[in-house]
């Protein structure tokens, strides 16, 4: 008998639907939701990340939000697996359905997978070390991973500071490179997962989804995330934190200290957003255990798509615990 906790996971792209989606789901699964996104775990980074409002999330319990200040350096993956993790327990000893949902593939595999790097506790003088090199010599860091973990290299954009810089911690710090401790596609050892994982990802047309993301982008800057951005430097946090790497932050702190004009700082937020899409779609087309929903006719009619998924999986673990 698996007495493994049972997690449904959405995933996909930026930009695909997920959020909407998944409420949809959780009101006719009875679920509550954690989030598996690298951003949104951020305080006051809201605007930016997509994080779900208060009227988004339509009463439905949201977990890992929220969850880490702005400069916390030391906030890892094997960190946000034992949150997360507490979290899914929770809410299956409460009689409802945790409901995974984020397109950072990292944060989904620790979940679905027993990464073994967490054994690595970061570093801050290290990591602190690692940034300032960086600040010196643009790129150096994306080389020097290249040099001792090429296969995570070819996983990471070179503006990827943040798990860059955790990927250099872990491999100094181990001796090896993380792409040999997290050898994590290999599906003979899904029974080894620490919960049982249903899967779903959604899937779309690339030319609406880059339409859906440069929208998205004209969405964000209507909200407010200039002044969000502007915000966040007001309080004295550092441009060179892990956190304000993400994708608009950088581009807006970069603006805002007079690198470039506010035309070519969206227009870099749309290219580089495209180009992180393409590159998680890349990532989870991997996992041979995603069922792949087609997002591009509706969110209403995969919603259910998924949902009757979801219970005929359901259905099946059931089995597994009797």
């Amino acid at each position: 008998m698996d007495m493994r906790p049972r997690a449904l996971f959405l995933v996909g792209p930026t930009g695909s639907g997920k959020t909407t989606i998944s409420i949809a789901i959780a009101k006719s699964l009875n679920c509550e939701v954690v989030s598996a996104d690298s951003i949104q775990v951020y305080r006051g980074m809201d605007i930016g990340s997509a994080k779900p409002t208060d009227d988004e999330m339509a009463g439905i319990p949201h977990y890992m939000l929220d969850c880490v200040d702005i400069d916390d350096t030391a906030f890892s993956v094997a960190e946000y697996s034992r949150n997360a993790l507490e979290c899914i327990a929770y809410i299956e000893r409460r009689e409802k359905l945790p409901l995974v949902v984020g397109g950072t593939g990292l944060y989904i595999n620790s979940l679905t997978y027993p990464l073994n790097f967490s054994g690595v506790t970061p570093d801050p003088e290290l990591r602190a070390m690692l940034l300032e090199s960086e600040g010196a010599q643009r790129g150096s860091l994306h080389a020097r991973l290249r040099a001792l973990d090429p296969k995570s290299a070819a996983r990471l954009h070179p503006n990827d500071t943040k798990r860059i810089v955790r990927a250099l911690e872990i491999c100094i710090l181990s001796g090896k490179p993380m792409s040999e401790q997290c050898d994590d596609f290999r599906n003979e050892r899904g029974n080894q997962s620490p919960c049982m994982p249903v899967m779903a990802g959604l899937t779309m047309s690339r030319e609406m989804l880059y339409s859906r993301i440069n929208e998205r982008v004209e969405t964000m800057l209507e909200r407010g995330l200039l002044d969000e951005v502007r915000g966040i430097m007001e309080r004295g946090h550092s441009p060179k934190l892990p956190a304000l790497q993400a994708l608009g932050y950088k581009q807006l702190i970069a603006h805002l200290n007079g690198e470039y004009d506010l035309p070519t700082a969206i227009e870099l937020i749309k290219r580089e957003t495209r180009r992180f899409a393409k590159r998680q779609i890349t990532w989870f087309k991997r996992d041979t255990r995603i069922e792949w929903f087609d997002a591009g006719g509706g969110e209403a009619s995969v919603a259910r798509e998924i949902t009757q998924y979801y219970e005929k999986r359901l259905a099946a673990l059931k089995e597994t615990r009797l």
